[in-house]
């Protein structure tokens, strides 16, 4: 199965949203069965590595971010990828805009994974402090979970 994570700008969310869920696959013994990728609706970070906080946030817990780079989404991506994951129901709103009429790729809410989230989008931590990343982290590994139980199903 092939995966897109998607947020604003592909520095934050994203990109550790791609990193903790192929952690959690390689623990499960089921990455090979997936291609993660991620990307942001805009094209302000194109070719950056994710935001150092960010970085530190996931290193502390286990979650390597190097390799990864900012890139924007593109309309062949909505034919390769299986299953396209917005953090919140802005870029929601964008993916829907932009996806090709009749592209095969499943657009849904990265947090309809985690039913017990009591938040509906990933917040944004750039502009905040550090306490915003470990939210960020919190949620996306809840939802991360429930989207590695639901690929296991399918």
């Amino acid at each position: 199965m092939r995966l897109l994570f998607v947020c604003t700008g592909n520095i934050c969310r994203s990109p550790t949203a791609e990193a903790v869920v192929r952690r959690m696959a390689t623990d499960a013994g089921v990455a090979h069965d997936l291609v993660l990728e991620s990307a942001g609706t805009g094209d302000w970070h194109v070719g950056e590595a994710p935001d150092p906080r960010a970085v530190k946030a996931a290193k502390k817990r286990g979650y390597d971010l190097r390799g990864i780079r900012a890139r924007q989404v593109r309309p062949a991506d909505f034919e390769e990828f299986d299953v396209i994951l917005a953090m919140t129901g802005g870029h929601m709103a964008d993916l829907e805009r932009m996806c090709p009429r009749g592209a095969r790729a499943e657009l849904r809410m990265m947090l309809a994974h985690a039913p017990k989230a009591t938040h509906r989008d990933v917040p944004d931590p750039y502009y905040g402090d550090a306490r915003g990343f470990e939210t960020m982290l919190d949620l996306i590994e809840e939802s991360a979970r429930g989207l590695l139980a639901d690929v296991a199903r399918s």
